[in-house]
């Protein structure tokens, strides 16, 4: 609840109606069931056949392993919340180097006895990360991530994660202080924000100036190498693809060549609703805004109302009451007046509620499953519940199960896809005795939602 939504000074209630919320749970979990719910997600289409079919199947499987292994699903069902709610889903794809502990036994004193203990392997991870979008910045005019001057991914970390990566070497010994706060980038601006221990990490990936990269990367010496090659390549270019780091605004941590053998970028965004020639979305929240505005004023209208017209109110001649008597109502008690009662006190009320509120309050309800396509079991009134026949039903159902496509489309082409594809290309940089490399196309797997499904065996 917030002051700011209030649609008069004298509202006093502050109920929420759950038909936005009922809106965005619905549709979410239509399109996670369209998605995950035969538990293959995504496949490897193989179209000129000159690939072997037992790589296919390995590679598959390795995805399919690692992927649960690192909960994925988990992190895809976030966007698809984020992209419900504020339009627009957004994650970056994380390569993290993991020891992974597997319990093994090992013969010792020549097989004559069995050591147990544990075998580490040093793994390399593919991690989908969820990006709110007020973390998130790109070039105003792009349309997508791959057509932008660059993106950023602008947020507040833990201090002792960019230490442990100084101490790898991954960033730059540089002193660190703590980050200016900022509540424009805070996950929840509701919630008690803590102002120690963190840093404000930047990373930036997209075109740089040459020279300015160039000129960044020979400040540390640990670069020589990558600067011999650097330099040989396409030097006709003024732009390059670089990842950049930095901290607080102002503490360059990293600067290099993009680091992935196909040059693209470790994002993966999709809007939930396309709004032309604009990379932001449109979400359900949006959609259904008016509709939940115009429901809660009705509702709040109604419960302020029955404040007057239940508690009961007695209207008196304030000159005929004795001095020092208290004008409260309740049972059982004496009410001493200077005079006939009948003529001192009244019995006061503003009559009742109206009965149409109810009516309002339904049809608006109905207004918030219009603009947002989204259906429960509560059904719209008198086409989808059991008032209805089977044919009404089906046609009723027909443009719903069309509006949850177009989003689902959005989700696979743009998202989904997207995310197996640059998985698998890492995963064949840094780990190809695992994932055999080639050129594999992917697609996913969609079926049918809950929503669609009822709509089939009716």
């Amino acid at each position: 609840w917030s002051s700011q939504d209030q649609s008069r000074t004298s509202e006093r209630s502050k109920i929420i109606s759950p038909a936005l919320q009922q809106a965005v749970e619905s549709s979410v979990a239509e399109l996670e069931e369209a998605t995950f719910g035969r538990g293959k997600w995504f496949d490897i289409k193989d179209d000129i056949h000159d690939q072997d079919p037992a790589d296919i199947a390995m590679l598959r499987n390795h995805l399919e392993e690692d992927f649960k292994k690192n909960k994925v699903r988990k992190s895809v069902a976030e966007c698809l919340i984020n992209a419900a709610v504020f339009g627009t889903g957004i994650a970056e794809i994380v390569l993290e180097e993991e020891k992974e502990f597997k319990p093994a036994t090992q013969p010792v004193m020549g097989g004559e006895m069995t050591a147990v203990g544990v075998e580490i392997v040093d793994r390399t991870c593919i991690k989908l990360r969820p990006v709110m979008p007020q973390n998130f910045l790109i070039d105003p005019v792009a349309t997508d991530i791959d057509n932008a001057l660059g993106c950023a991914v602008d947020e507040f970390v833990s201090s002792h994660s960019v230490e442990i990566l100084q101490e790898s070497g991954v960033y730059r010994e540089v002193d660190i202080v703590g980050a200016t706060p900022d509540f424009d980038i805070e996950p929840d601006q509701d919630l008690t924000r803590y102002d120690e221990d963190k840093v404000r990490l930047t990373k930036y990936y997209g075109l740089v100036p040459r020279h300015l990269l160039e000129k960044a990367m020979k400040d540390d010496e640990a670069e020589d190498e990558e600067i011999i090659e650097f330099e040989e390549e396409d030097n006709d270019s003024y732009y390059v693809e670089a990842v950049v780091v930095v901290a607080n605004g102002g503490t360059l941590l990293k600067a290099s060549l993009n680091p992935y053998m196909m040059q693209d970028r470790p994002i993966v965004a999709f809007p939930w609703d396309v709004v032309p020639s604009r990379f932001w979305g449109r979400g359900v929240c949006e959609k259904g805004y008016n509709s939940q505005k115009a429901l809660d004023t009705e509702l709040r209208a109604r419960i302020d109302a029955l404040a007057l017209t239940i508690h009961p109110m007695m209207a008196m001649d304030a000159s005929r009451m004795p001095r020092g008597a208290k004008p409260t109502i309740q049972p059982g008690k004496t009410i001493l007046t200077n005079g006939n009662p009948a003529e001192i006190l009244q019995p006061f009320n503003f009559g009742q509620v109206s009965q149409i509120t109810f009516a309002q309050a339904q049809a608006l309800q109905t207004m918030v499953q219009t603009a947002t396509g989204a259906i429960d079991s509560a059904g719209i009134a008198g086409s989808v519940n059991g008032d209805a026949t089977a044919a009404g039903v089906s046609m009723s159902l027909g443009a719903i199960i069309k509006r949850h496509k177009r989003t689902l489309i959005n989700f696979q082409e743009a998202f989904v896809i997207p995310f197996v594809t640059k998985a698998a290309w890492r995963y064949m940089q840094f780990e190809p005795e695992m994932y055999p490399v080639a050129d594999y196309k992917f697609h996913t797997s969609s079926s049918l939602g809950i929503i669609a499904r009822e709509y089939e065996v009716t």
